[in-house]
């Protein structure tokens, strides 16, 4: 300190500069004065601290809050919590005002002599690192806790991304920046997801990574995060990026492996593109399109400088001096599209790889691919049909098959896509279609339309099956011109099964599977059952109902009940592993939070709401009994607390308890998420009420606690019925997936389940 002072006062020119430098130095300290900001003393306590921040963050939080400068108060809030609420930052803070995050989070360590002094740096970097001079590009790519969840994770299975781990008080981040501006600028444009984390406002998210260090460079894909640890040049860079692909995602092609890869095609139901350049290695955004569309197309490349490919160039008189593009579909000598151009960019190779995603005559393998080749159209003027071959695939129906795809070939419309499935492979579809369970019969054509999601279509047999000779070609050929004048023709219905996957795992390991998860089952039970010395008893309450949420079924998002009554299980100690922790992925919980008083009321309303929907095999339904588990209730929303901005109000420093009572949580087990309903009222009170028709809210001031208000035995009935209004919508939405998601690190351990004794 003694030099620099010497150096202001050796030097006059540069008195200025530096007494600007301290100036604003001393102004934004006072402007990030956590103590300021949260309008608390140094002596406050954790308790005090952490109940002044929930009252500013609900006050400023920029989804409730539309005022200019909300969300930066809310930033400066959000940050200022985050140094007082660690013990070891605030000391840090009281002892030097040191916010820095350069340092390891949550491993302050802190020297003696001179190793305690974060000075130089922050002195000389401060004014030139505040958020108002960050980079618009880092702006541009911002990422915030939920986006990355909602967002990021479900398209790295897609294209991979590259996130950076930066700060405002980082000085390394500095000499990283041209580096990363460059790779930016290259990777984004071969489709590269890019990502940019402040850990000074995006603390969660960090933490979430596993990023405890500025600045920190990063690989998504997958869902899986892998960390860069290599010097930051370009060349390291784009290698790690290449390197999070999958191997064998490009197969090299030649002279001595190309029929063999281009007849593939029937085995895996998917075109064959070629791709044929000058370069050795496989060119990066060729592999990164490769990873785009894995699920559709199979991706292979010919190098032109090897002696190999001869002949490949020469049968598809392939122009060397720039790259090729072929796709190939059931013909395996002819392409079925080509493009060449000396830059190729990612959109010329979306476009043609999104135009050339099915062959002309694809298998219906599962129920993914037939949604779409066969979409369900709502405005009559953009419907679509489906030309489906019910065939076989032993020898005896080849000259069959041939035939409809020539016909495929020769009948291209827009409105109409040509499928076949094979009978034995897809038994279920074709028993509903064909209305008969016989295997032995001819192959059938028949002509169908989609009319719904849950599985209904209207379609037409054509008369006299089909065997591939010219009679039945032009049959097939007079009922699609009679469909164009009137689709009234298609006179009969059906609610189809949904179609079985014939590329999944063997029925074999998949049974294994099953056995084993059985298995650990029953022996977690025995083990719980010894613990406590009593029978383990599974209860399910069954309520059989009259009446559907869904008036008209084929307007349901789901498939139709099996059954006529929804089973419910209590989520206890006993139930509590296998129908939450130990779900099966892709399976969801909904669980009805209610209480002794509340339970028959809340259960008929429930069960006649979600009725609709017990046709899915990944739904399960449960409830939870707030009189024996609220710990565990309060546990779990005060892990995504934050998230939800749950309202815990507070008068006079009295908080009040929150009902929960008709609260709905779909727990997705695996992923460690839940979606939230929130009771709202639509009906009318008892006489002496409030009239609530109409009304829609979520919030605990439209729901005053019981005891405010002295009401009859009738009226709290119809209250407590009415909390799940609207709870078929909301259904509705959770299987569309268009919910918000409320992700929790884990869930809470038994003992929060337990009711005390």
């Amino acid at each position: 300190m003694a030099r620099r002072t010497r150096m202001c006062l050796t030097f006059p020119g540069i008195v200025v500069v530096c007494l600007l430098l301290l100036v604003g130095l001393v102004e934004t300290a006072n402007e990030v004065d956590p103590y300021n900001i949260l309008g608390v003393t140094k002596s406050a306590s954790q308790t005090e601290i952490k109940k002044v921040y929930k009252r500013l963050a609900r006050k400023w939080h920029p989804d409730k809050n539309k005022n200019e400068g909300a969300e930066d108060m809310f930033i400066k809030i959000t940050k200022s919590y985050e140094i007082l609420s660690n013990e070891e930052r605030r000391a840090n803070y009281d002892r030097y005002g040191q916010t820095d995050d350069t340092q390891p989070y949550g491993h302050g360590h802190y020297g003696h002599g001179h190793d305690q002094f974060y000075f130089d740096e922050s002195f000389f970097h401060f004014p030139f690192s505040s958020k108002g001079s960050q980079e618009f590009a880092d702006s541009k790519y911002a990422l915030h806790f939920n986006q990355y969840v909602n967002d990021v994770v479900p398209d790295s299975f897609k294209r991979p991304y590259l996130i950076k781990i930066t700060s405002d008080w980082c000085f390394s981040c500095i000499h990283i920046e041209p580096v990363w501006k460059e790779v930016v600028l290259e990777l984004e444009a071969l489709g590269v997801g890019i990502g940019v984390v402040d850990v000074g406002y995006e603390r969660r998210l960090a933490n979430h990574l596993g990023a405890h260090r500025t600045p920190s460079i990063l690989g998504v894909i997958n869902g899986k995060v892998t960390f860069f640890h290599y010097a930051v040049v370009k060349e390291h860079l784009r290698q790690f990026v290449e390197d999070l692909l999958p191997q064998r995602l490009v197969e090299k092609v030649t002279d001595r492996n190309d029929l063999q890869f281009l007849n593939s095609w029937h085995e895996q139901n998917k075109p064959h593109v070629l791709l044929f350049d000058q370069v050795p290695v496989v060119p990066l955004l060729y592999k990164l399109t490769a990873f785009a569309y894995k699920a559709y197309v199979q991706f292979g490349y010919v190098d032109q400088g090897l002696s190999d490919t001869a002949n490949l160039l020469k049968q598809f008189n392939i122009n060397t001096y720039a790259p090729t593009m072929l796709v190939f579909k059931e013909s395996v000598d002819k392409p079925a599209d080509i493009i060449q151009a000396k830059g190729m960019k990612k959109q010329v190779i979306d476009e043609f790889i999104l135009n050339n995603k099915f062959l002309l005559v694809p298998r219906l393998v599962n129920q993914k691919l037939f949604d779409e080749l066969c979409p369900v159209k709502q405005f009559h003027r953009r419907r679509k049909y489906c030309v489906l071959l019910i065939t076989g695939d032993e020898e005896s129906y080849t000259i069959g098959n041939q035939a409809f795809l020539s016909f495929a070939y020769t009948n291209t419309q827009e409105v109409v896509r040509f499928a076949y499935v094979y009978q034995r492979l897809q038994q279920p579809l074709c028993d509903t279609l064909l209305k008969t369970k016989d295997s032995t019969q001819p192959p059938q054509v028949l002509i169908l339309e989609r009319r719904n999601a849950a599985g209904k279509v209207l379609y037409k047999e054509v008369a006299g099956g089909w065997n591939g000779t010219d009679k039945n070609k032009q049959r097939l050929l007079d009922e699609l011109q009679r469909l164009q004048k009137d689709p009234s023709i298609l006179n009969q219905d059906a609610m189809l099964p949904e179609l079985n996957n014939e590329f999944a795992s063997m029925f074999l390991i998949r049974w294994i599977y099953t056995a084993y998860d059985y298995l650990t089952e029953i022996i977690d039970d025995v083990l719980h059952n010894n613990w406590h010395g009593e029978p383990v008893i599974l209860q399910l309450k069954r309520i059989t109902l009259g009446e559907t949420a869904c008036s008209d079924l084929s307007s349901c998002f789901v498939r139709p009940p099996k059954k006529n009554f929804v089973e419910v299980t209590e989520l206890t100690d006993i139930t509590y592993t296998s129908n939450l922790v130990k779900l099966r992925p892709g399976h969801m919980n909904v669980v009805l939070v209610l209480t002794d008083a509340s339970k028959n009321v809340l259960l008929s309303k429930f069960a006649k709401e979600v009725y609709s929907f017990t046709g899915s095999l990944t739904l399960h339904f449960s409830f939870l009994n707030l009189d024996k588990h609220s710990a565990w209730m309060e546990t779990l929303l005060e892990f995504a607390q934050d998230a939800m901005q749950i309202d815990t109000d507070e008068d006079d420093g009295a908080r009040h308890k929150i009902d929960y009572t008709g609260y709905i949580l779909a727990l997705n087990g695996h992923k460690k998420y839940l979606c939230l309903f929130r009771p709202v009222y639509t009906g009318e009170e008892g006489p002496g009420g409030a009239t609530g028709g109409g009304r829609r809210s979520g919030s605990r001031e439209d729901h005053p606690p019981r005891r405010s208000m002295p009401r009859s035995r009738s009226t709290a009935t119809l209250q407590i019925h009415h909390k799940l209004d609207r709870l078929g919508l909301w259904m509705e939405r959770l299987m569309e997936g268009t919910l918000p998601r409320y992700y929790i690190p884990a869930w809470p351990g038994l003992e929060k389940i337990t009711a005390p004794k």
